[in-house]
């Protein structure tokens, strides 16, 4: 699944401005309390807070709001359009809030920028084409006695080869094509969840799951899906995966929140102190 040509790459900026209109305080307040349980604080007062690959802009402004002085990052021109816009409509200074294009595959770009309390990377190491790469320069932004949060896609083995096809296949479609490719697929496995629900003596209809899906991160549920039936390049990783390589650069696992055995992203905590930080 290494093989993933430039041309096939995902627009997740034009995903991203599309959702952007729908940002309004509620998903303002909802991002802020996924933040706050993803790095188990109340608060971000007096910390950095590194955004790689901010998308609509939407973390970076929770965070900004819990406190933190922040510094937005996206490869696509698109989010950086997003991001900027949000700022400016809110008219916080760039010094509060700094947005830049670039890559988190450049390490020398990225530690240009400074390191950071808590550095967040949600779901976008592996969407970069060199996740194992990806993982290390986005860790190597963590200062000491900071915290990582990371969401990296679970490997479901076969299914995720699978995954990774179905996903090809949708950026070669013309993008006329595309959001109807995304409803086939959606209602594919939303009918497949509702007769789950109610072989389980559960409301098959799936509002409740929706509507936990905006709580869990402020999202929006035709957006997800766009995000995830598209969403290319594409790798995955088993938590032993993540966690052991991370360990080796003095990295401590705070929290792990898994998936399981199915489809999504695992989300990982991870501390790093002085006095157990790597020095080779």
């Amino acid at each position: 699944m290494n093989e993933q040509p430039e041309e096939k790459r995902f627009g997740f900026g034009k995903n991203w401005q599309s959702f952007s209109k729908q940002i309004d305080s509620k998903r303002v307040s909802e991002a802020a309390e996924s933040l706050r349980a993803s790095f188990q604080s109340e608060t971000f007062e007096n910390k950095r807070f590194l955004d790689l690959g901010c998308g609509s802009g939407l973390f970076s402004l929770a965070a900004l709001q819990l406190g933190a002085s922040v510094v937005s990052i996206d490869l696509d021109i698109d989010s950086i359009h997003c991001t900027k816009a949000l700022r400016d409509e809110l008219g916080v200074a760039e010094d509060r809030w700094q947005v830049h294009q670039g890559s988190i595959l450049d390490p020398n770009w990225l530690e240009s920028l400074g390191s950071a309390d808590l550095v967040y990377c949600w779901g976008v190491a592996h969407h970069t084409g060199r996740m194992n790469d990806a993982i290390r320069y986005v860790a190597s932004q963590v200062r000491d006695n900071g915290r990582l949060c990371l969401a990296i896609y679970n490997d479901e083995g076969g299914a995720s080869r699978r995954w990774f096809f179905i996903k090809r296949f949708y950026n070669g479609l013309r993008p006329t094509l595309q959001p109807i490719f995304v409803f086939l697929i959606a209602s594919f496995f939303e009918l497949r969840f509702a007769m789950i629900r109610l072989l389980k003596g559960c409301n098959p209809l799936p509002f409740v799951a929706w509507r936990n899906k905006r709580l869990d991160r402020g999202m929006s549920v035709w957006h997800d899906w766009t995000d995830w039936v598209g969403g290319f390049p594409f790798e995955v990783a088993k938590p032993e995966d993540v966690i052991i390589p991370l360990r080796r650069e003095g990295f401590v696992l705070e929290n792990l929140k898994t998936v399981g055995r199915g489809w999504g992203c695992n989300e990982y905590l991870f501390s790093r102190s002085s006095k157990n930080q790597s020095r080779s």
